[in-house]
Formats: C-alpha cells, structure tokens, sequence
C-alpha cells in the first residue's frame, strides 16, 4: 500500500512538473514569397489575418490562415518596413530609396497617398492614440511624424544618431527608438513631439530590435554584439544582460508567457524569460540561416521570420538570396 501511495505521488509530481514547463515554438508551417531582391521588416494585421512583407521595391500581402500572397503593393523603392492603421484602414510603408512613406488603402491595396520623410526612412510605426505615424530616418537622423489621416507633417525631432526600431508605451505616451550607431535609446514625448531623453546602453553594441513588456516597464534591446539588455521603461535603468544568437535583428515580447525574443541572422531565435531582474534562457530555437527579422502576434503567439536562401557570388562578396527562395517561416507555441 505505501509503495502504491509513493508511486502516485511520484505521478502526481511529474504531473505538475509538465503542467509547469514553459512552452516552446515549434514550425508551423513556411508561407512561399518567391521573386528577387531583399527584404527587411515584417508586420502583422492579426484581426484581418494578414502579413506585410518588405521586399525590394514592394510589399507582399500574404494570408497567415491559408498561407496564400493575395496581393502586393509596388512603386515603394528601397522598403524598409509597413505600418498597420487596422483602425482608419490604412496602411504605411517606409521607402527608403525615395525618402517617402506611401498610404495605403487595405481593402484595395492602392496606394492613396505619398508623405515625404526624412532621409532613409527604415522603420516605421503607427501610434494609435493620436493616429500619428513616425517614420524613423536612418540617414536623417530623424523620427518624421504626420498624421495618418492627411498625411500632413507635423513634426520633424532629432535624435542625432540612426534609429532602429521603436515601440509605442500607450500608458506614458511614449515612443522608445533604439538608436544604433550611439548604443543608447531614444524617449520621444508623443504629446509634445519632442526628444525627453537618452538612456545609455552600457554593453550593448548596435542596437536594433526592440520589445517592451508595458505591465511591468520592461524594454529588451537586441544588440549586434550578440547581447539582450533589458532596461526599466520609466528611468533607463540597465537591469540585466544576457547571452543570445549572432546577427540579430528583431526582438519582441509577447505578454502571454512572458518572453523576451531576438530573431538572430545566424539561423536561430533566443527565447528568454525575465523574472526578478535576471534573464533564464527557456529554448534556443533552430530557424533558417537569414531569418534576422521577426514580428509577433501576441493574440495567437506566432512568431513569423522571413527568410531566404542566400548564396554567395562566385567572385567574392555579400551573399544574395537565391532566386525564389524567399519565404516567411511561420512558429507557434506548444
């Protein structure tokens, strides 16, 4: 009898065990792009059930549920990055070529209108409160603000380095910016359309992709020195540092089960939990070697990185992605 009780708690115990692991991404499925050229951010519209991928010259319109391109929307030189106003029903690219954002219409994708920005718009970011757009200016040193609507500019602010990507924090009404060539982030006043501050990044080299975690004023910059840092949203603080994949490129934070990811152009994604001021690596999931950018779902936890063949020239120099090979690798949770 005490060998029997023993051995049910030794089931129960491993039962609660399971029950507590954290979960983990495993491949859904590959969404096919195909064509020529390069790519740089991806965004998702999760009511409409819809990615947009930079790609060249344009953005491919993809399904997420079926997984079929129902559309592009061309004439976007350079893209860097789109912006989703699911709201007004407008959509925004950064053309980074043409030093120009173009409004878009979602239903029919046409382009209704074109802002010009400052130099090297890269990414891009829809502010939901004010219905602003801010473009973020790679060569311009600039975030470019105007209002989605019209298109009007209102406002050009310095940020005196390159920024990268941002994220929006609804109840401060701010924008966050890394900004890459000063190792630091950029606190922008969404009310004022100023510059209030710059948070140094002590370890960090190059920061690119960025998560903000809002409930508990969490930032995660990913770093090209293969570092996430993580800092507190209110002060700047430098709270913990931790190990992640070579090359990366996007970061996000998805609320549900409290990570941190970066997107590493190596070929993986580090998966990390923050708790009580310190970083645990929960996976290392293995991707595809030229997935550095990612974008998040936080509805349904899916993780979509686009990605590409790439081969190098038979005379030397930077690798080009193969010739239809470009696709969008599609993870979830388990």
């Amino acid at each position: 009898m005490r060998k029997t009780l023993m051995a049910i708690g030794l089931v129960a115990i491993a039962s609660l065990a399971a029950q507590a692991a954290d979960p983990t991404y495993h491949l859904v499925k590959e969404i096919q792009i195909g064509g020529t050229g390069g790519w740089d951010y991806i965004a998702v519209d999760s009511a409409a059930q819809r990615i947009y991928v930079s790609h060249a010259t344009k953005v491919v319109v993809a399904d997420t549920g079926t997984g079929r391109v129902i559309g592009e929307i061309p004439d976007t030189p350079g893209v860097h990055g789109f912006a989703v106003a699911p709201d007004l029903g407008l959509g925004f690219t950064s053309n980074g070529r043409d030093n120009s954002s173009t409004v878009v219409d979602l239903k029919t994708l046409k382009a209704i209108n074109k802002v010009m920005t400052g130099g090297n718009p890269d990414a891009i970011l829809y502010e939901p409160v004010h219905h602003e757009v801010y473009t973020f200016n790679g060569s311009g040193q600039s975030a470019t603000v105007f209002e989605a609507k019209t298109g009007t500019v209102i406002a050009t602010i310095p940020l005196m380095g390159k920024p990268e990507a941002a994220a929006f924090d609804r109840a401060v009404n701010r924008i966050y910016v890394n900004i890459e060539d000063k190792n630091e982030i950029a606190v922008i006043d969404v009310v004022k359309h100023v510059l209030v501050a710059t948070w140094p990044l002590k370890g960090c080299d190059e920061p690119t992709g960025l998560g903000l975690d809002e409930k508990n004023h969490r930032l995660f910059s990913a770093c090209g020195n293969q570092v996430m840092v993580a800092t507190d949203s209110r002060t700047g603080r430098l709270l913990a540092m931790t190990a992640i994949g070579r090359g990366a490129d996007g970061a996000a934070f998805d609320p549900g089960p409290g990570y941190a990811l970066s997107s590493n152009g190596e070929g993986t994604m580090s998966v990390q939990k923050f708790d009580g001021n310190s970083f645990t690596l929960v996976e290392t999931v293995k991707t595809q070697a030229s997935a550095r950018t990612m974008i998040l779902d936080v509805k349904t936890h899916t993780v979509y990185l686009p990605a590409a063949t790439m081969v190098a020239p038979a005379g030397g120099g930077r690798a080009q992605a193969q010739p239809d090979s470009f696709h969008v690798l599609v993870f979830g949770l388990k």
